[in-house]
């Protein structure tokens, strides 16, 4: 079968799903514009006008990811519970991380040294983070919580991707009984330090 020569949006989009595809199959080590190329029936060169070079295929990996990420927590609809809405948020995360590792390593791990996130490619997790602010701002505005939005929801972000991180290394337990213990119980104290501090501003 002859390769495909255009360089068209659709050899851009081939050419990120393949490099989707082989993240997932190969890990990080298997990611080669090479073995994209072949994956995706283009040319070498093709490849290298499309994406300039692995750095910037590594890039639209990322934003992809983050793309991904957004549209899955977008899906939540917020409820009459806030704090339950929560922590379906951070379940949500959760399995995003755990059903794409190798991805979330590119996401949150850099482990490519040829691709350091500039402040434009950084912004691709802004309505990520925008999803966080509007959960905890609905819980905050409920009186449920007390703080700044902001700050509570950035903190909520790192504690949730920590957690999910240490549970993909197996550093949360050994049973599945032991991990979602120890994800109830983060969560339980981390909701109660600033439901604590709304209760006091009540009283």
């Amino acid at each position: 079968m002859p390769r495909v020569k255009q360089r068209t949006d659709a050899l851009r989009e081939r050419g990120l799903a393949s490099a989707m595809a082989v993240l997932a199959e190969e890990g990080v080590a298997g990611l080669t514009t090479r073995t994209v190329a072949r994956r995706a029936n283009a040319s070498l060169p093709a490849i290298y006008e499309v994406f300039g070079d692995k750095a910037g295929l590594v890039r639209e990996v990322f934003i992809e990811g983050f793309r991904l990420l957004a549209d899955e927590l977008a899906t939540l609809t917020p409820t009459a519970d806030p704090l339950a809405d929560l922590r379906r948020l951070a379940d949500a995360f959760r399995r995003f991380l755990l059903d794409n590792p190798v991805l979330a390593q590119v996401m949150f791990s850099r482990p490519f040294a040829d691709f350091d996130p500039t402040t434009e490619e950084v912004r691709a997790g802004v309505k990520v983070r925008k999803i966080f602010v509007q959960h905890v701002r609905a819980a905050v505005d409920a009186g449920l919580l007390a703080g700044d939005p902001t700050d509570i929801s950035l903190l909520f972000f790192v504690f949730v991707e920590g957690l999910a991180g240490a549970e993909g290394a197996q550093r949360l337990g050994g049973s599945r009984q032991s991990v979602d213990r120890r994800w109830r119980l983060g969560l339980d104290a981390f909701l109660a330090g600033f439901s604590a501090a709304a209760q006091r501003r009540r009283a």
